[in-house]
C-alpha cells in the first residue's frame, strides 16, 4: 500500500517504553486518515541531521507546530526501511519518502519548512533523551551493566 500525505495536518514522532527497549514511531495525519511507522533510533536520527542541512540551505522558517506528541493509538502500519529525502525549491518544501522494510509499502510526505524544522527538533529532542554513551566505546551505558569492548570486559568503564 502507497501512502501519500502532500498537505499533512500532523506530524507527530515519539518512543513507546522504557529507555533502552523504546519503540520510535512515527505517524502522519492528513484529515482522518493516520499512518504509524516503526523505525529504528539511527534512522530517524539521520533523518534529523539531514532536515537540519535542508532547513539550513533553504532559509529560516516562520512560527514552528508546538504539538508532535504522538496520538494515543499505535498500531505500527509498516516498518520502516529505506529512507530518501529531497527538496523542492519551487515550493520551499521537503519531500521524504519512506520504504516498508519488505517493500511491499511506502510513506510519501510533503513537509513544509515549519514541519520539517520542529520535526527535526523533535527527533533530536528524542534520541538524545536515551541512554548516556559509554566514554570509550561510544555504546549505550545500560543500568544493568555494561560490557565495554575497549576494556575486554574486565572492568566497568568510567563516568
Amino acid at each position: 500500500m502507497n501512502y501519500v500525505f502532500s498537505n499533512p495536518l500532523k506530524v507527530m514522532v515519539g518512543v513507546r517504553g522504557e529507555v533502552g527497549n523504546r519503540l520510535f514511531l512515527l505517524q502522519v495525519r492528513e484529515g482522518r486518515r493516520l499512518v504509524i511507522l516503526k523505525c529504528e533510533k539511527i534512522q530517524l536520527g539521520a533523518l534529523a541531521e539531514w532536515i537540519a542541512q535542508a532547513i539550513s540551505d533553504l532559509g529560516r522558517p516562520e512560527h514552528l507546530p508546538d504539538d508532535l506528541t504522538l496520538e494515543p493509538e499505535y498500531e505500527v502500519d509498516f516498518v520502516a526501511g529505506d529512507i530518501a529525502v529531497s527538496l523542492d525549491d519551487a515550493t520551499k518544501s521537503i519531500d521524504v519518502t519512506v520504504q516498508s522494510l519488505e517493500g511491499d509499502s511506502s510513506l510519501i510526505l510533503r513537509l513544509t519548512l515549519e514541519w520539517a524544522a520542529a520535526l527535526a527538533i523533535a527527533i533530536t529532542r528524542l534520541v538524545e533523551s536515551g541512554r548516556p554513551l559509554c566514554p570509550l566505546c561510544g555504546g549505550p551505558l545500560d543500568p544493568k551493566g555494561h560490557d565495554c569492548p575497549r576494556t575486554n570486559g574486565h572492568r566497568p568503564p568510567i563516568r
